[in-house]
């Protein structure tokens, strides 16, 4: 209480999500895990590259100590207007993704998830830095701190050396 360190205190492991059905998932269980958090749309001129690549880096990195947390976000667009099971079915049927999809959340505004508002303050300007688009990606390292933020249009496959950085951090 009272401090007034310009760094933003608390990780992103102090919040609780909802997963696509509904329960309550504590972001504490990925300690030691560096997160790639991206807000995800099923109908987006980016989602088939984002998609498959995030699945790439999945597949490459998930037993080293790699989580992605997907969250959909219907706010740009109206490209993620389905209900989660429609969402589900796009993201694992078509793109076997393998990964954690959250509840859908809205990113920006009054009613943002808290993970996010977190998420912006520590990678933004003096007021929240909007998120711009589908597929904003934060990279967060082992303690829950985020390191790097990157545009929609920033491939995840050209995040992979940022985040070998953070693996090999024991």
């Amino acid at each position: 209480m009272g401090s007034h360190s310009t760094k933003t205190q608390g990780s992103i492991h102090d919040f609780t999500v909802k997963d696509a059905r509904g329960n309550d998932v504590d972001l504490s269980t990925y300690k030691g895990k560096v997160l790639l958090v991206v807000n995800v749309a099923s109908q987006c001129g980016l989602t088939n590259s984002n998609y498959t690549e995030l699945t790439q880096l999945y597949e490459k990195y998930k037993n080293q100590d790699f989580e992605i947390l997907a969250f959909p976000c219907n706010q740009f667009g109206s490209q993620e207007p389905g209900d989660n099971e429609q969402i589900l079915e796009v993201a694992c049927t078509r793109f076997k993704a393998e990964f954690p999809i959250f509840d859908k959340v809205d990113v920006n505004g009054d009613n943002a998830a808290p993970v996010y508002k977190f998420l912006k303050s520590s990678k933004g300007s003096l007021f929240g830095d909007s998120i711009k688009w589908n597929f904003s990606k934060f990279l967060v390292d082992k303690d829950g701190h985020v390191v790097e933020r990157y545009a929609p249009t920033t491939s995840p496959l050209s995040i992979e050396k940022d985040m070998k950085k953070l693996l090999a951090v024991s």
